[in-house]
């Protein structure tokens, strides 16, 4: 059986109107990221809630820590500029 797939959740910090720059940069990744190996899926949030400390939340399903990993430490990847604070961690599912 092939181990469970892994959740990142990165929360970004976005100033108020900088959105579209933002999501420019996102799609941008985005791309790039689409094509790795393991990649499974990625949904962009933005919070409805205006005082909120993140106002967008990137929710990406990967099949393992080692592809993600590998996805992130890309050259091409790395080359993508990040003018915005953003804070990524892995999760595993442990309840449903």
């Amino acid at each position: 059986m092939d181990p469970a797939p892994v959740v990142l959740i990165n929360a970004f910090e976005v100033p108020e109107g900088q959105d579209e720059a933002f999501i420019a940069g996102w799609e941008r990744a985005r791309t790039f990221l689409s094509k790795q190996p393991g990649y499974i899926s990625t949904r962009l949030h933005r919070s409805v809630s205006p005082n909120a400390d993140f106002r967008f939340v990137n929710v990406a399903l990967w099949q393992s820590p080692q592809a993600f990993q590998a996805a992130t430490s890309h050259p091409e990847f790395r080359s993508i500029p990040v003018p915005f604070k953003f804070h990524p961690s892995l999760y595993e599912v442990v309840r449903e």
